[in-house]
């Protein structure tokens, strides 16, 4: 099967440009790897400490070198309903390790944050860099030299990136991501949406619209919009990091017990002491990414992912960048319409073929690297055309239907939704942003207007309720960057800018901060760079000034004159760094990369 000419020439691309610290990287992971266990060159001392609450029968494993030892790392927590069915797994896996002569230990907890609950609130301030401190925490958990692989349990937002980067670190060790799947749909999307708009034109009260989002947030799992956390499941398994077909399995069903169990057996298989040879760090290598990307674009994945996928190819000594993305999408079609790209829910696709037949379709059309190792074994294509399944009680693979089921919300690569991935990258006087096409209507993705300037969501939800944005209108909202405050998402003003722009104004936001999966049909320019805190040019955008957003020709312009504008003293940041824990991430504030480099703590390829 040949691939696609863009995809191969930007992969090799990414390959030569990073060559130099995919190879540091590569050396040093390899200079950590060994046959024997590392526990065996620990000290007595040190050694007796890492099994004693261990069982006897377990001491005698770990006392000797042919038996692996697994770390579990988890992301349970009570708070995220897609993390709560972790509570149960750790038994699950211990038993599942032990079954094939191997042990299990539960290596560390990372925190995990909620960003439906955070979302407007200063704790969304933290969102972003809790993926570096999950990445850390990880670390934390794998650096007693104690195991042989590890299996890491995490799902939503930042804490999948986090755990990854983590992961990276120890590239020398085989890892599963296992996940723990969607809740049932609840409340149809659209009309979760229309309340949300009537709430806020006022024509719902508060009643009406805790009813809604109880209705669509409703149980354990993952919320089944199209957002992050989905994006992450979606990409870990086009990226081989998951099993074949595991990602939107219900939680507490029978399947997914089942897969939990697969995934504790395989991971003691790719260990050295087992002969496997599925380092994480080898395996993830510029065609995994590059996949992932793809992955993303063929179905309008969160936004979120144009910084996480740059922080980790950075982890793992790969320079990926946002002119990658934006050449791939020119290529990639679209071949999902999941909320809010469409009405359909993340269970809709998985019933109408889900990741399977999405694999498929884009193999098929030379839009994946098939030649790719995974922790399935050798070849995409060999274990991800297959969805798992019960027979008898046992775990089997079976074939993928060979078309949707429901073409509506999954459909071939021969006959897409669009031609093109949705995503571009904007560049022009502002700077360089990203946009999300595949949500926003023809006729809604040019917009010239003149600015309005927010440097908060709550400024700019009262000029709305004062009627003063009943016109066409560029709305900025700066000093929301990750130099800035962190770089919360700004989820609020979605509903909000939908009311304008149906009552028949031209309306784009513009903006330094984040909208990740809720990016809507509304034309968004974000993740702006060069931030308004580091001096960008948004810092300098006034009441008035004429923005022009042309996202069919990736422009975004500022119509003002060049000298008169550069002549402009820049606006100050009126923004608290102080309360509900602000002030400890301060030092992160001042580290943090641009978000076009992954806006990370630990810095760039």
């Amino acid at each position: 099967m040949s691939i696609h000419p863009v995809l191969a020439e930007v992969t090799t691309r990414i390959g030569e440009r990073s060559a130099a610290s995919r190879t540091a990287y590569l050396d040093r992971i390899r200079a950590a790897r060994s046959i024997a266990p590392a526990r065996m060159s620990l000290a007595c001392s040190n050694f007796a400490h890492g099994f004693a609450a261990c069982s006897p029968a377990d001491k005698l494993k770990l006392h000797g070198d042919s038996h692996p030892d697994i770390a579990i790392v988890s992301a349970y927590n009570d708070i995220l309903s897609a993390h709560q069915p972790y509570r149960a797994y750790p038994e699950v896996l211990r038993a599942a390790v032990a079954s094939v002569g191997a042990v299990a230990q539960f290596a560390g907890g990372v925190p995990a944050m909620c960003d439906g609950i955070t979302q407007g609130r200063a704790g969304m301030e933290l969102s972003l860099f809790s993926r570096d401190v999950i990445a850390m925490s990880t670390a934390i958990a794998l650096a007693h030299d104690m195991f042989d692989g590890a299996l890491l349990l995490g799902v939503c937002d930042k804490i999948v990136p986090g755990l990854l980067i983590g992961a990276l670190a120890f590239g020398h060790l085989p890892m599963i991501l296992v996940p723990a799947g969607p809740m049932p749909s609840g409340l149809p999307n659209a009309e979760k949406s229309r309340i949300r708009q009537l709430h806020a034109e006022g024509k719902a009260d508060r009643a009406d619209l805790l009813a809604a989002e109880a209705a669509s947030y409703h149980s354990p799992g993952t919320c089944t919009f199209y957002g992050t956390a989905n994006s992450n499941q979606l990409l870990m398994e086009v990226m081989g990091l998951h099993l074949p077909g595991s990602s939107f399995v219900p939680p507490n069903t029978p399947l997914r017990e089942a897969l939990t169990a697969a995934a504790g057996r395989r991971i003691v298989e790719l260990t050295a002491i087992r002969d496997g040879s599925a380092a994480i760090g080898e395996m993830l290598d510029e065609r995994a990414l590059v996949n992932g990307v793809v992955a993303l674009l063929a179905t309008g994945g969160s936004t979120n992912h144009t910084m996480h996928l740059v922080a980790i190819a950075a982890a793992a000594g790969i320079d990926l960048r946002w002119d990658d993305f934006a050449e791939l999408s020119a290529v990639v079609p679209t071949l999902t319409r999941i909320y809010p790209n469409g009405t359909a829910d993340i269970n809709a696709f998985h019933h109408a073929g889900g990741t399977a037949y999405l694999i498929g379709q884009l193999l098929d059309a030379g839009l994946l690297h098939d030649d790719v190792t995974t922790v399935a074994g050798p070849g995409l294509g060999a274990h991800y055309r297959s969805v798992p399944d019960l027979a008898d009680g046992e775990l089997t693979w079976r074939t993928s239907p060979s078309d949707s089921t429901d073409t509506t919300v999954l459909r071939p690569a021969k006959d897409p939704f669009a031609p093109d991935g949705g995503l571009r990258v904007l560049t022009g006087a502002l700077g360089q942003a990203v946009i999300k096409v595949s949500a926003v209507r023809h006729e809604h993705r040019v917009v010239r207007a003149p600015a309005r300037v927010f440097e908060t969501q709550e400024d700019f939800l009262t000029a709305f309720r004062a009627g003063e944005l009943n016109r066409d209108v560029v709305v900025v909202v700066r000093f929301q960057g990750p130099r800035a405050n962190g770089m919360p998402e700004l989820h609020k003003l979605t509903p909000v800018l939908g009311v304008l722009q149906d009552r028949g104004h031209a309306v784009a936001l513009v903006t330094d901060g984040r909208m990740s999966g809720a990016s809507g049909k509304v034309p968004t320019a974000m993740h702006l760079t060069p931030e308004a805190a580091a001096d960008g040019p948004l810092a300098r955008v006034r009441d008035g000034d004429i923005i022009d957003l042309d996202a069919n020709e990736s422009r975004l312009d500022l119509i003002v004159d060049p000298l008169e504008f550069a002549g402009r003293r820049p606006s100050p940041t009126a923004g608290s760094d102080r309360g509900t824990g602000r002030e400890l991430f301060a030092p992160f504030r001042s580290a943090v990369s641009p978000a076009d480099r992954g806006a990370s703590v630990f810095g760039a390829a």
